[in-house]
């Protein structure tokens, strides 16, 4: 992707403007991603930016605590946590006569827009600025501090707020800044306590953030595999002690070696008294008389490099916030930015505030199901999915339960073992019988098939790889027979595809030639797992977001080793004809160009970026980084693209090429992947469900779409695709490449 046309509906709309911007409260991964997308895209519509540091503090005390950044200021931000222009809990601001020394040092500066990076206290004071803006303006020209032309200048205060909170507690967005990756270091920790545990037969009691939320502990008990959790929307009844220490029994009579409850700091009981991690220990001795250890996670949650996620969203959200208060109009009410669905989404600041404040009113009111119906559908539906995992309603199916087969086809994604354990355990509880099919459809076709137990895939959760094999061949024709009659052989009765493209045509082949093989007429469920990220029906496929981490760490250890000398990367990604992981691993690494197979590679195009990168270089520029998709262009290659800059840098600047290769489909899967997998396969089992208990046989494939699972007809699919290129016909990503062109390389 070259950069020619920058922003074009929006060019030079911040001409004249200047814009202020600040991180207050707790500080959280990405808010350094999202300070230099705001700086970069306000600066690329023409705008100034000023960054305050130290939050509100700094805006009241004025002087060195307000200074202008530029855009190499913030050229090497994108990878580090916390906050580089700092954050504090201001006193001051709270009080009305420093919020008006806040207003007369910003119009020092001619600042009359903000972009505010924080929790729910942090906007809200941001709100009660922007309401006595004019009067404190009054109050200034009356005292001889501002003069009018210049009140009369900045007649209003407009904002955007971006919430940065690890605990994602605002109510009205999916996910804060932070939250993700907070969510990657509990898991890391789960997954390296286990290791231990198991080794002793011990139970942790791991306690993690969240005072009024339980996002953290909820999705960090079902990504680690957990046997418990105590989180504050769910207090639990009296009795509790005796059903989780049920729980940790049941586990080890199944064979499990380590024991694991999750609690969040806010936990609590029915009647308000703290669940602490101390007395779940003590519990756990005293009940099942054997050793038990707490380890309380703390501060190590906010730490740390940001995830790929925090880096791209981030990027996204600052963006749009440097649009939103470029393009504000003096006497609107600035929104609070945030996500639902992989789409920005706008909330009204009020009403975020406040919906977030009444969820620990109703928990306290006894209304538990009110507090988890503002968190949010898909926290809902992963606090039911986790009681049934936790406290199934069987272990063993009967006998003459509906037989369901579990296969990967397609290539390698991580979390394919995470989807297969939830849907051995899922369907055990909801009294099916599950056989695990081996080696894809050419293991479906010589009869390789097995029944899978509950303490069969204990193991399965964190693991890479696939443990009941992948294979991408589609069957033949010449096939169908041997793999009806290995159906008929097992008594199949439906079938759960968990895999890519290879999968989806080898499943719509079967369900298309039901009438010549009757066999074949039973219900078939296909769930998106391709790192690929192209399949149809789905926005985010199961191991997408694992291999975009791995992209993101394997990039920073390249430029890292650049640093010393002046060195331009050409770095290769998987993706075949999609190019979602180049477009996002881009984003996440703070790349200059991508090349993508969507937009191809032109001769024109190769020659501006050698001259661009020729200038960059000669005015002091001393790393660049390109990704390219590994299809991108079949004679335009990434060793070409490295010979080319070479030639042309005449010896000014070094050039390497890193092609990435399989590295991305390795590791243990992200905690994203794991939850998507769970929520995937839990839907999935339920359309086999019902498809059974109606004696129908249709078949689906399913995708997430906008924060909500969805299932579409198998007809359906082929419509969906481009057949030749192996991608959906709509790619809702594409969208994102002009936040990279107004992040990527500084206006002239």
């Amino acid at each position: 992707m070259t950069n020619p046309e920058r922003i074009p509906a929006l060019d030079r709309v911040g001409a004249g403007k200047r814009v202020g911007i600040l991180t207050s409260g707790g500080d959280a991964q990405g808010m350094n991603a999202a300070v230099r997308a705001v700086v970069r895209t306000a600066m690329t519509l023409g705008a100034q930016v000023y960054a305050i540091y130290e939050g509100y503090q700094g805006m009241v005390d004025g002087g060195d605590g307000i200074r202008e950044l530029g855009w190499e200021d913030v050229g090497s931000i994108l990878h580090r946590g916390g906050t580089v222009i700092g954050t504090f809990r201001s006193k001051d601001f709270r009080e009305r006569a420093g919020r008006k020394r806040a207003a007369a040092n910003l119009l020092a500066y001619g600042i009359d827009r903000l972009v505010v990076i924080g929790g729910d206290g942090s906007l809200s004071g941001l709100d009660e600025f922007r309401a006595e803006w004019s009067e404190l303006l009054s109050e200034l020209v009356a005292e001889g501090e501002v003069t009018q032309e210049t009140a009369e200048a900045h007649p209003a205060l407009m904002f955007a707020g971006l919430v940065g909170s690890i605990d994602n507690d605002l109510v009205g967005t999916d996910m804060t800044i932070g939250a993700d990756t907070a969510l990657h270091r509990i898991v890391d920790a789960i997954d390296a306590l286990a290791s231990t545990a198991a080794s002793h037969q011990r139970s942790f009691v791991v306690e993690v953030m969240g005072r009024h939320c339980g996002y953290l502990a909820l999705m960090s008990a079902i990504a680690g595999g957990c046997d418990y959790v105590l989180i504050p929307e769910q207090p639990p009844a009296d009795g509790w002690e005796q059903r989780m220490c049920a729980a940790l029994r049941r586990g080890r009579q199944e064979g499990r070696r380590d024991s694991m409850v999750v609690v969040a700091e806010g936990a609590c009981d029915q009647r308000g008294e703290s669940i602490t991690s101390g007395y779940v220990r003590q519990v756990i001795e005293d009940n099942l008389h054997e050793d038990a250890r707490v380890t309380i996670l703390g501060h190590v949650q906010r730490g740390g490099s940001p995830s790929a996620y925090d880096r791209w969203a981030s990027t996204w959200l600052g963006y749009e916030a440097a649009v939103e208060v470029l393009t504000a109009v003096p006497g609107t009410v600035g929104p609070v930015l945030g996500f639902r669905g992989n789409r920005v989404t706008r909330v009204p600041l009020i009403q975020a505030v406040a919906d977030t404040r009444r969820v620990p009113q109703l928990i306290a009111s006894g209304d538990y199901e009110g507090a988890i119906d503002l968190r949010g559908g898909s926290f809902k539906e992963a606090s039911r999915i986790l009681a049934e995992l936790v406290e199934p309603s069987r272990i063993d199916a009967p006998e003459q339960s509906k037989r369901i087969g579990i296969m990967h086809a397609g290539g390698l994604a991580p979390g394919m073992n995470a989807a297969a354990r939830a849907a051995v355990r899922l369907g055990i509880s909801r009294g099916m019988r599950m056989f695990g099919i081996r080696n894809g459809f050419p293991g479906l076709r010589d009869g390789e098939i097995g029944e899978l137990g509950w303490s069969d895939v204990e193991s399965w959760l964190a693991e890479g790889g696939a443990e009941l094999g992948v294979r991408r061949t589609v069957p033949s024709l010449d096939e169908l027979y041997r793999i009806s009659r290995s159906l008929e052989e097992s008594r199949i009765d439906g079938l759960l595809m968990i895999g890519g493209w290879s999968g989806y045509e080898a499943a719509e082949l079967l369900h298309r030639e039901r009438v010549r093989f009757p066999t074949f007429g039973m219900p078939i469920v296909c769930v998106p797992a391709s790192l690929d990220n192209n399949l149809p029906g789905s926005e985010l496929a199961i191991g997408a977001d694992t291999a975009l981490n791995v992209i993101t760490e394997a990039v920073d250890r390249i430029k890292t080793s650049g640093s010393a000398a002046k060195r331009a990367f050409v770095v290769e990604t998987m993706g075949r004809y999609c190019g979602y992981l180049s477009l996002m691993g881009a984003m996440a690494t703070g790349a200059e160009r991508v090349y993508l197979h969507e937009e191809g590679i032109s001769l024109e195009a190769l020659v501006a970026d050698v001259e661009w990168l020729r200038q960059s270089f000669a005015s002091g520029r001393k790393l660049f980084l390109a990704i390219r998709n590994e299809n991108a262009n079949p004679l335009y290659t990434t060793d070409f693209l490295a010979r080319l800059l070479e030639q042309e840098s005449h010896g000014t600047y070094d050039v390497r090429q890193n092609i990435l290769g399989h590295i991305q489909q390795g590791g243990a899967p992200t905690a994203f992947d794991r939850l998507l997998a769970v929520r995937l396969v839990s839907r999935a089992l339920d359309l086999l469900g019902t498809e059974l208990d109606a004696g129908t046989s249709n078949s689906y494939y399913l995708g997430l779409v906008q924060s909500t699972v969805n299932a579409a007809g198998m007809d359906q699919m082929m419509a969906e695709m481009d057949v030749r290129l192996h991608r959906p016909t709509q790619q809702w990503w594409l969208a994102l490449r002009q936040v990279l062109r107004a992040v990527a390389d500084a206006p002239t």
